[in-house]
């Protein structure tokens, strides 16, 4: 019988620690024994993209929340392109041409902060999530980051 979750969480923060704990988190995903993108048997999951859900805020990005990895189908980003359109949250999507996917994670993020930092977003710091897509799934060859986050 093989099985698969639909979403793994743990609590952390942004420190170097906690980042530690992501990485870890990651791994475990991407070589199957949290069965999120590979069943239990280790068969991929054909039709899933994992997606990171930043929830359970203890204030802002400087404190601790939790980080839930959820298998999504295509249907997810449509519903969040309606919420982008409903004014919900704001899309954020940074690309890198040489494929190293931190980098525009990294982009992508430091936009967000920039952006709070000069007043121009106001965050609700309820649910955000990305979405990281390595190079070789995307049609234009480069890595990509795609942030939905919670505005007012």
């Amino acid at each position: 019988m093989a099985y698969s979750l639909k979403e793994v969480t743990i609590r952390t923060d942004n420190s170097k620690e906690g980042m530690e704990c992501i990485d870890e988190l990651w791994s475990h995903i991407m070589d199957g024994r949290l069965p999120i993108l590979f069943d239990s048997g280790h068969q991929f999951r054909t039709g899933i993209s994992p997606v990171s859900r930043y929830s359970g805020y203890a204030g802002d990005e400087t404190g601790s929340y939790d980080l839930t990895v959820m298998a999504v189908t295509s249907e997810f980003f449509g519903e969040m392109e309606e919420k982008v359109k409903m004014g919900q949250y704001r899309k954020y999507d940074e690309a890198d041409e040489n494929g190293d996917i931190g980098r525009c994670t990294r982009r992508a993020w430091e936009s967000v902060w920039a952006q709070q930092k000069e007043g121009t977003i106001d965050r609700c710091f309820t649910a955000d999530y990305e979405s990281a897509v390595p190079a070789e799934y995307t049609k234009d060859g480069k890595a990509h980051c795609y942030l939905y986050i919670a505005v007012r």
